[in-house]
């Protein structure tokens, strides 16, 4: 059953669908947080790179450096060295940042240890390489000491250089008065005993936990600086990022559902449709709404059974007419039989003969008349379209018939030679040949032919007789098969009511149509066919 359930396999394939999203979107946050986080260790160093930077680059020799470097290990914690800059192997992009006096991060998430590479002002040929392992608060509360460092060269002139150097922090370091902080007596108190603090603080905001460091100035203890609020870094949590794209999952799968809902049922209704046109009821049509691909199928499904229920009507209307038009050739040919066995005059005999031949002659064009309309009436036949000449197809059907001695007078009105138009050289032929025959059986002395392009520039053929014409009301009975007019087109003038039918089938698989009016010429019938001069689309 599943495999034969379009619905079924949909669902699947959007649920292995989901699956791969899911997939998908973990690893992309994945990828996104790592990139996030490296950003975020790079952020929270630069600023001290450049400070630490600063305050080597004014020790005046190698030893006084190393010193201080080392001074600097023991206050935060952190091993550092001092190395030559072809131990350690830098990227182009980290070359880049060390150019741009910022610190080049290499995270090992394996052990969960970074190692930082900074620069060193006027001095390319060393670089200091830290190693750490995890952020302390001895850490956080000794970077303020690195900043007074560097600004105690600039007595009087500190929130001017703080200012300076801004640019290098992430995150805002100013000077301001200890009044105007939001503290409580014991972090007062311990900014009064010259100590630093540590300032945790919740947001609701998209910023969340930010830590705040506040020292006191050395030069004037009513002030302090103050580094952040930094942002710690938000992770976002596993379970918070599948509960996001489980719930995001399914809200999708249920507006595809109800979108699948609608289709299910129109499907449903063409399954109605297809049973009960097997149980034989043609007469079920689909309702057409709008104009998406179900809609299509509606309308396909619509022209099909009209098309079936055309044929089959057809079909039985052929098979009674058929029927009626093969008793008067056959009951004439047994007639003629009868007659010839006690009949001994050869000349009478002879006579017989040439009516039977006659009979079995309408007999096979009647066939070969029934099968061209079959076979137009059935789909669109094999059509061999090619540029044919109008004159020339015109031309041959008015010597053809003047060869036959009808006593009609017959008239070309010939289009340019030269006119082309894209056809079937048979069909078309065979066209213009029922429409003069036509014409010729019921004219009193004279027909017209004509073809060219209209107006419209639709290729067109033209054959006009002085006949006593077609009544309005009869003028699309004509095109039915076997139909004949009971008054000035009688059966006494010959055919079998198949030609016009076959003009009218040929018409519309030439994607144009077959009309009929009175000549303003001769006065009686004018059949005009017009069709596009290029190839016609395909119809069903």
């Amino acid at each position: 059953m599943f495999k034969h359930s379009i619905f079924l396999r949909i669902y699947a394939g959007l649920l292995i669908l989901m699956v791969l999203v899911a997939c998908s979107g973990y690893i992309l946050t994945q990828m996104i947080n790592y990139q996030r986080a490296q950003e975020y260790r790079e952020s929270l160093t630069d600023g001290m790179a450049y400070i630490i930077s600063e305050g080597i680059a004014r020790q005046p020799n190698r030893q006084q450096k190393e010193d201080w470097i080392s001074d600097a290990s023991s206050l935060l914690g952190i091993p550092i060295f001092y190395v030559g800059a072809d131990q350690v192997a830098l990227s182009r992009a980290e070359l880049r940042r060390i150019e741009q006096q910022k610190a080049v991060v290499r995270y090992e998430a394996e052990n969960g240890v970074a190692y930082v590479v900074m620069g060193i002002k006027n001095d390319p040929q060393h670089y200091l390489y830290a190693q750490i392992e995890e952020i302390t608060e001895q850490q956080m509360k000794f970077l303020p000491v690195f900043i007074q460092d560097y600004l105690a060269y600039y007595s009087g002139q500190e929130a001017k250089y703080l200012a300076n150097i801004q640019q290098h922090f992430s995150y805002p370091v100013t000077i301001q008065s200890i009044r105007d902080l939001d503290l409580d007596s014991e972090q007062l108190s311990r900014l009064r005993l010259g100590n630093g603090i540590i300032l945790y603080r919740d947001n609701a905001s998209i910023r969340g936990t930010t830590i705040s460091i506040i020292s006191p100035l050395e030069r004037d203890p009513s002030q302090a600086i103050v580094i952040g609020s930094v942002p710690l870094f938000n992770w976002m949590p596993f379970e918070l990022a599948a509960g996001i794209t489980l719930l995001s999952l399914f809200i999708l799968s249920l507006g595809v559902y109800g979108l699948m809902i609608p289709m299910q049922a129109k499907l449903r209704e063409v399954n109605r449709a297809l049973d009960q046109m097997q149980g034989g009821d043609l007469s079920v049509r689909l309702p057409v709404d709008g104009t998406d691909e179900l809609a299509n199928l509606a309308t396909s499904y619509n022209n099909m059974a009209e098309h079936i229920q055309r044929l089959i009507e057809a079909q039985r209307e052929l098979m009674r007419a058929v029927s009626h038009e093969l008793r008067t050739p056959v009951a004439r040919i047994r007639f003629a039989l009868e007659m010839l066995v006690d009949e001994d005059d050869y000349d009478y005999r002879v006579q017989q003969m040439d009516m039977i031949d006659k009979d079995i002659e309408a007999l096979n064009t009647l066939i070969d008349e029934i099968m061209t309309y079959a076979k137009l009436e059935q789909g669109m036949p094999s059509l061999d379209f090619e540029q044919v000449s109008l004159f020339e197809v015109l031309d041959q059907v008015l010597i053809e018939t003047e060869a036959l001695k009808t006593g009609k007078v017959l008239e070309l009105i010939a289009p340019p030679i030269g006119l082309e138009v894209e056809t079937e050289r048979r069909y078309l032929h065979r066209v213009i040949q029922n429409l003069v025959g036509n014409a010729v059986r019921y004219a009193e002395t004279q027909v017209i032919m004509s073809g060219g392009l209209n107006a419209d520039g639709m290729a067109y053929i033209c054959v006009e007789d002085d006949g006593p014409g077609i009544p309005l009301e009869e003028r699309e009975r004509v095109f039915e098969a076997f139909a004949r007019l009971d008054d000035s087109r009688t059966r006494a003038s010959g055919g079998y009511g198949l030609g016009l039918s076959i003009v009218s089938r040929i018409a519309y698989w030439f994607g144009g149509e077959i009309r009929i009016d009175e000549s303003p010429r001769l006065g009686g019938a004018r059949f005009v066919m017009t069709w596009p001069p290029g190839r016609p689309t395909k119809k069903k």
